[in-house]
């Protein structure tokens, strides 16, 4: 017969200050090792919403970023009339050609100076991008000094209400809208006429182009005819898998730093919580020893003391969650390392993040309690009611 559940939970209740100083350390480190996998799973979002499945984007081969690339005005036409490419109502391509700059403008608070994208896109690319919406002031206008700021940039940045000028390239530009592009990366971006910014920027070439495919499927075709056509040195990805692979350097980064803290953390905790563990068979020596003259076998005890330390593990782990749910509600500004641009996002806390806290949290209450199990499961049962 097993140890009932009832009586784990007990004497963990029975010692509450104990518990609740075990569990506030284990609760701390579960924190940290949530809010990197919030972290990570806000800035994915982020940059794969970006991305529509059916639009591609065509860079330069070898080029990682939009800031490296560089596609030349026959390659863009060129590739804007293939068979692939849809066509609007009007019977023209649904192509945006783009050029990605970087400029400096100062950040609200800190006051100092930040890389923000500016993105200048053809008449097709805000049709080509649903998930962007005005929500003041309104469009460009084409052939125009004219720029509309996302709604992160709108915040974080001096100088960009409507009506504000900035004064790059040369030239000053006016402000005449701020658009949200629903959380994605754009919300970190300034567009305006492509035309008019690589005048200014004295720009031969495009960075990029994106189109809007007939089919999901078409895409083989129009990458294998780009690959084959002499006149092109292009290579063509999904928008959002492209956007998605932005996210690489940085996630990766923020993934051995967290991991490494939280490591280091757990350990610490894990030592604490086997110290509680080790406190409590040495002050239940009589109680165990009873136990056992019950008829309980040493696995019923080694099992009932791993689940008091595994319900001590859960306790810190959800503690932790809890707290670590609230950075929801705070935004996160960074610098993406493939492009050195500010970045805005939100930490994201998904079925993945709690699934994975949680197991952190029990593994860590299992490392620290199976020692003090093990112990208790092994003490003589004459000795342990001398005890008493």
């Amino acid at each position: 017969m097993a140890i009932p559940v009832t009586y784990v939970a007990r004497n963990l209740w029975a010692r509450r200050l104990t518990t609740l100083l075990t569990a506030s350390g284990l609760a701390l480190v579960v924190f940290v090792f949530a809010t990197v996998l919030m972290f990570d799973a806000g800035l994915k979002k982020t940059l794969v919403s970006t991305g529509e499945r059916d639009n591609v984007v065509v860079i330069r081969k070898g080029a990682e970023t939009e800031i490296q690339s560089s596609v030349d005005r026959v390659q863009a036409n060129v590739m804007a009339m293939h068979p692939s490419v849809a066509m609007n109502r009007d019977g023209q391509p649904l192509a945006s050609k783009e050029t990605v700059v970087l400029i400096s403008l100062i950040k609200l608070g800190a006051n100092t100076p930040a890389n923000v994208v500016i993105r200048g896109v053809s008449p097709m690319g805000v049709e080509l991008r649903p998930q962007v919406k005005l929500s003041a002031g309104r469009i460009f206008r084409r052939g125009s000094s004219e720029i509309i700021v996302g709604s992160n940039i709108a915040k974080g940045f001096a100088g960009t209400r409507i009506g504000d000028h900035l004064r790059f390239a040369q030239r000053d530009w006016t402000v005449v809208g701020h658009f949200d592009a629903g959380g994605s990366g754009f919300d970190s971006e300034i567009w305006g006429d492509v035309d008019q910014l690589m005048q200014s920027f004295r720009r031969t070439s495009y960075s990029l182009m994106v189109v809007r495919l007939v089919r999901s499927d078409a895409l083989e075709r129009f990458r294998t005819d780009i690959d084959t056509d002499p006149r092109l040195a292009d290579e063509a990805k999904r928008e959002q898998v492209f956007y998605g692979d932005q996210s690489k350097a940085l996630s990766t980064f923020i993934n051995i730093l967290g991991f490494t803290l939280s490591i280091i953390f757990s350990i610490a905790a894990m030592i604490g919580a086997m110290i509680t563990m080790y406190a409590s068979v040495a002050n239940r020596v009589a109680e165990i020893g009873t136990l056992r003259a019950l008829g309980f076998k040493r696995l019923d005890v080694l099992l009932a003391f791993l689940l008091e330390a595994l319900l001590l593990g859960l306790v810190g782990g959800m503690a932790g969650l809890c707290c670590a749910s609230l950075m929801q509600f705070a935004s996160f500004s960074t610098t993406n390392f493939q492009t050195f641009s500010d970045l805005s996002f939100r930490f994201m806390l998904t079925p993945t993040v709690v699934f994975q806290t949680v197991v952190f949290s029990l593994v860590m209450g299992i490392v620290g309690g199976f020692l003090p199990a093990l112990r208790a499961s092994r003490m003589n049962i004459v000795d342990a009611l001398r005890a008493h």
